[in-house]
């Protein structure tokens, strides 16, 4: 408020839900919460940038499905009648090898991950149901999909070879997305001006965001968006329980922010 004359326009600060998830953002896009937005910035501390560094641009982001699967069979005690039982475990199990022996495509980095398997209710029981938690990845939307849809065909090929049911349903998505590079040079000015060692744009694969939802619809929509990085020490990794970061970062990173405001209102 003690700066607000420097500033022209109307600025939103937006706090992105169930990220992890990849569950947030596409819903405040859907809702039009950028829908006005000539410029939007998205920001993340760490990720492997050092302390007082700043990357302007991150490109990296892997697209990327976030699947929940579900195999439904029947029950039978596994000693007296296992011929009347139709075991969702074996499908399961059968379903998680040959996810993982899907063939990598040649435009790109592809990856697939079950990261959860829960099946079975008894030592002498036919498993009737099982389920997986899958995410696949590319480094485009095509890539992905490519994933995906194979996956789909594996699960549903699973399911018929031991006679189940199964169903899938997406619990979450990010995109593939290219900040504007005019944009990241009045950021990197602004870091500039904060004395940090700054990169203007980075390439390299790395995780997914469901922030590229935000910076697709702006682009779309004759916008400019980027995704940039603060640079901090960490007491631990991401997602580690001892995480801790070197909070005199932050003060750079709100400094760099309100300076590319000001310069971005005041075009």
């Amino acid at each position: 408020m003690e700066n607000k004359t420097d500033l022209k326009g109307t600025i939103k600060i937006l706090f992105q839900p169930a990220e992890e998830g990849t569950r947030g953002a596409r819903s405040m896009v859907e809702a039009g919460v950028v829908d006005d937005a000539d410029f939007f910035i998205a920001s993340h501390i760490g990720t492997g940038v050092p302390f007082n560094h700043f990357l302007a641009s991150n490109n990296g982001f892997l697209a990327t499905t976030k699947l929940d699967v579900s195999f439904k069979g029947v029950s039978s005690h596994a000693g007296g009648q296992p011929e009347e039982g139709k075991n969702a475990m074996l499908a399961a199990a059968n379903a998680v090898i040959n996810l993982n022996a899907i063939p990598r495509h040649s435009g790109g980095a592809t990856r697939i991950n079950v990261g959860e398997l829960h099946a079975g209710s008894g030592r002498n029981v036919i498993a009737d149901s099982a389920s997986l938690k899958i995410e696949t990845r590319g480094t485009t939307s095509e890539l992905n999909d490519y994933m995906k849809q194979y996956a789909e065909s594996i699960i549903k090929g699973a399911a018929q070879m031991f006679q189940v049911d199964y169903t899938i349903e997406t619990v979450g998505e990010g995109k593939s997305a290219k900040g504007s590079t005019e944009l990241a040079r009045v950021l990197a000015e602004a870091a500039d001006s904060e004395n940090l060692v700054t990169e203007l744009e980075e390439n390299k694969p790395s995780g997914s965001e469901d922030a590229t939802f935000f910076i697709n619809r702006v682009q779309e929509q004759g916008g400019q968006a980027s995704y940039c990085i603060f640079g901090t020490e960490l007491a631990a990794g991401h997602h580690n329980e001892k995480f801790d970061v070197n909070e005199d970062s932050m003060i750079s990173a709100v400094q760099t922010l309100f300076k590319s405001a000001v310069t971005l209102t005041n075009k």
